[in-house]
């Protein structure tokens, strides 16, 4: 069974993802966080409702929330979440 979204899952995901994915986080601002500005982004934490995002705008840092389609259920629930959303992004972002 997978685990739960608790803070440690948190501070993992968001370890793994800035150091692997910091690409996907700047899409996530741009895409789903209504920031098109996005420069480089960090993921500061992540929860059952959604995800906690530093966006770096014209030299400024901009809190932005992105909220899930769903509750996620676990961390499995988050991996599959947060891989479907940057393959939608990516979609949007090639038309």
């Amino acid at each position: 069974m997978s685990e739960s979204i608790t803070p440690s899952i948190s501070d993992r995901i968001c370890k793994h993802m800035n150091k692997d994915h910091s690409d996907a986080i700047a899409l996530y601002a741009k895409a789903f966080g209504n920031k098109p500005q996005t420069e480089i982004a960090t993921l500061e934490s992540i929860d059952p409702q959604g995800m906690n995002i530093s966006a770096q705008i014209a030299g400024e840092t901009v809190p932005v929330r992105v909220e899930f389609d769903h509750t996620l259920k676990n961390a499995e629930d988050a991996h599959h979440t947060l891989v479907a959303m940057i393959k939608q992004a990516r979609t949007t972002a090639s038309n």
